[in-house]
Formats: C-alpha cells, sequence, structure tokens
C-alpha cells in the first residue's frame, strides 16, 4: 500500500455516497465512530438518525461487544441492529501502526470523532487530540470515558453501571427498607450519549456560526457526571441544610399523592399530583375532598409528609375498579394518569401508535423488523432509519477504497489482519 498525502479538511474520499441518499439536519457531517459499548456507539447513532454520514470502525476480528451481547436471533444480535443502523461499517485495528494510519486518512476529512478508549489509548496508538488536530484542525473529537480525561480514577474501567451507583442515583432509588436499586437497563450510559450529541452539536456551532473559530475542539464526557445534574436540587440541599434525599421508593418527597396504585383487574397505574390543582383535582375524585381544606395541603413537600393518608384514599378508590375506568375518571376530572406498560403494551397504545414510535424498517438479515423511530420530530428536516446494524466491514471496500486503496491493497491488509 503506497502511503497517500494526508490533506487536512480534504473530504473527497469520505464524499462517496453512503448506501441510500440521506437528508436531515447532520447531512453533510462526517462522524467516525471507533466507541463501543454503549454511550459513545449511541450518540453516534442519533447524529446518523439525522443525516450524518457515521463510519462505524471496528476491530477486524472482534468487532463492536453489542453484536453480541444480549438477545439474539438465528445468531444475529438484535442490539446492533439498532446501535448499528444509519452506520457505514469498517474494520480496522488501531493498535496496529498501518490500522492507526487508516483512521489517520479517514479523520482527515470527517467532522467528529467519537472514542471511549481509556485515557492514554489513543495517545499510546500516535492518535492523540493534538496529533488529529493539527492533521484536521476542524475536528471535534468527543471522548467519552467513565471518568473523565484527569483525577485519580481516570484510568479505571468505567460503564454506566458505576455511574448509576456513584451519581447518587441508586441511593434515592428503591423502597425505604431495600437496598440501593440499579436499574435494568443503561440508564448511565443512555443520558451520557445525549449528553454527548449535545456537547457535539454546540462544538459543531461553535466552530461553524458566522463569527466562528471554523476550528473544532475536545470534548470530555464523563459518564459519572450527567446523572448529577439529573439530581437536581440535592447537591444544593445537601450543601445548604446538610439533608441527604432517603429512598422513598415510588413517593416523592416533593408532593402526594404519587405513587403507583393496583386496580381491581390487577394492572397497575401511576398517578402525579406536581402540581396542586391537580392534586386537589384527585381528592375530589376519590371523594374526599375535605383535604383539600387541610392547612398542609397546599405544600407539596407537607403533602408528601402526609403520603401514608393520601395514598390509603387514592389507592382504595383505584383498588376497587378496573383500568379502563380509573383511567376513564382520571381523565374525565382532568388529573395526570398512566398506566404501568411493560413493551407488549407500548407497542399496542395508540397514542405510541400514531407517533410511529415504534417503527418498522426493513433488515437484511430478518426482514420486517421493529424498533424504535428517531427520537423526535422536526418539520423541515426530519430524521430516518434508512437502515439497520450491517455485517462486520461490509463497507470496507467503498470507505477504504475512498481514501485511494486499491483491491490488492485491501487484500495484503485483509491478509495481515490489519482490516
Amino acid at each position: 500500500m503506497e502511503a497517500e498525502q494526508i490533506v487536512p479538511g480534504d473530504r473527497s474520499a469520505v464524499d462517496e455516497q453512503p448506501p441510500t441518499p440521506v437528508t436531515g439536519p447532520m447531512a453533510g457531517l462526517v462522524v467516525v465512530d471507533v466507541a463501543t459499548l454503549f454511550a459513545g456507539p449511541l450518540a453516534a447513532t442519533i447524529l446518523g438518525d439525522y443525516g450524518a454520514d457515521v463510519i462505524k470502525v471496528e476491530h477486524p476480528d472482534r468487532g463492536d461487544p453489542s453484536r453480541t451481547h444480549g438477545a439474539s436471533k438465528d445468531g444475529i444480535g438484535l442490539w446492533w441492529k439498532m446501535l448499528g443502523r444509519n452506520k457505514r461499517t469498517v474494520t480496522a485495528n488501531l493498535g496496529r501502526p498501518e490500522g492507526a494510519e487508516l483512521l489517520k486518512r479517514l479523520l482527515a476529512r470527517a467532522d467528529v470523532l467519537i472514542e471511549n478508549f481509556r485515557p492514554g489509548t489513543l495517545e499510546r496508538w500516535g492518535l492523540s487530540p493534538d496529533t488529529l488536530l493539527e492533521l484536521n484542525p476542524r475536528l471535534v473529537i468527543a471522548r467519552v470515558t467513565g471518568f473523565g480525561q484527569f483525577g485519580p480514577y481516570s484510568g479505571r474501567p468505567g460503564f454506566g453501571t458505576l455511574a448509576e451507583s456513584m451519581s447518587g442515583f441508586a441511593a434515592v432509588t428503591g423502597e425505604p427498607d431495600g437496598p440501593p436499586t440499579l436499574p435494568p437497563f443503561g440508564l448511565a450510559d443512555g443520558v451520557a450519549a445525549l449528553t454527548c450529541v449535545s456537547a457535539v452539536t454546540m462544538a459543531l456551532h461553535h466552530r461553524d456560526r458566522p463569527g466562528g473559530t471554523g476550528r473544532g475542539q475536545v470534548v470530555d464526557l464523563a459518564i459519572i457526571e450527567p446523572l448529577v445534574t439529573l439530581l437536581g436540587p440535592q447537591p444544593m440541599i445537601w450543601d445548604q441544610l446538610g439533608t441527604v434525599q432517603p429512598r422513598t421508593g415510588n413517593r416523592s418527597v416533593n408532593n402526594a399523592p404519587r405513587n403507583t396504585y393496583r386496580t381491581r383487574d390487577g394492572r397497575w397505574v401511576a398517578i402525579s399530583t406536581s402540581a396542586n390543582s391537580i392534586a386537589e383535582r384527585v381528592m375530589r375524585l376519590v371523594g374526599h375532598p375535605e383535604v383539600i381544606d387541610e392547612p398542609w395541603f397546599a405544600s407539596g413537600a407537607e403533602r408528601a409528609e402526609h403520603a401514608d393518608l393520601l395514598d390509603g384514599y387514592v389507592g382504595g378508590w383505584i383498588a376497587e375498579r378496573d383500568l379502563d375506568e380509573v383511567v376513564r375518571e382520571f381523565e374525565a376530572a382532568q388529573a395526570a394518569v398512566a398506566p404501568i406498560y411493560d413493551v407488549r403494551d407500548v407497542f399496542e397504545d395508540p397514542q405510541y401508535q400514531a407517533l410511529d414510535t415504534i417503527t418498522t424498517v426493513d433488515d437484511e438479515d430478518l426482514g420486517p423488523l421493529r424498533m424504535q423511530n428517531v427520537l423526535f420530530r422536526l418539520s423541515a428536516t426530519p430524521g430516518s432509519i434508512r437502515w439497520t446494524g450491517r455485517a462486520r466491514g461490509a463497507d470496507n471496500d467503498d470507505v477504504w477504497g475512498g481514501l485511494g486503496l486499491s483491491a490488492e491493497d485491501l487484500a495484503a491488509l485483509r491478509d495481515k489482519g490489519i482490516v
């Protein structure tokens, strides 16, 4: 393989058309995803959903672990089909000099790099941010790690579970007399992915806005941090009042009634009364308007101190009625209620159906496949699912060939285990 001079900012090689024409607000942007499990790849998925040309770089032998993580059908990992959607897939062993050189050539034409290796890994491979930004000054480099790029824990392996533990989330989740509770899905990774998308779009705006710098920058995102923001006032309450929020199960320390309640036919509903007016409507509905006149009722926090009383009234009323009646009566009273759904109910609910929240896409392996749609609707530049997760290295010829590699070059790299 002959060396090709890398021209910073030259986009000719990556302007080869991906498998399906793209539209959307991010169309024209090239995102290189070298991350794995799960925050970084999900951030790249979201950018791809809205038009970015995402090129997924995987190890030639192992691939992204999400290909084999969790449930599968006929040996095909289902998580990958969603996480890998709208991505062109190529392989490269970045730990080998030839593989690192391929990535450099790709990044010279890219807008965004998303990576989640332990701090120091890219540097060890000769791919430090300084090197990459010298190569392509417009590049935005998103580094997603468990603990960030510096500090005493930065070298530790980090996963979403650790963030859910250390952020304070697990400490306030669960029943009062039970253990701290972790979510049964990748909550911290998902929140970090959304945060990463925000950070990348901010960096791109700073680069490209009128009067902007025209230069990229490095995003340092620690997965342990975004959940701390979602704790709301808890840090300030500790700082100013010395109070730590306890576990309260499904109840809230800020208002009541707020809980899950079982209906006569064995279903469950959740209600919320964050607004005083909603709390009043609920108590009138369940036949106890007298509590509205209590001095403590006007304050959500004070209502929370009387949660046993209020839950008794609400829970007793709901237990005497079937789910359909409960929902109908709450809606008529303009009080907030929702049934507790599992994934089967999400598929069947008419509101989700109207929104096309679960949409059907054609998959080359599984045929019609239903999965989550794009996150939100834009009136002028909507996102779309153009294809599902593709086979490892499916786009090697197009992408690496677009960088000037011949069929003989690629064959030689395959023989050496580089791609």
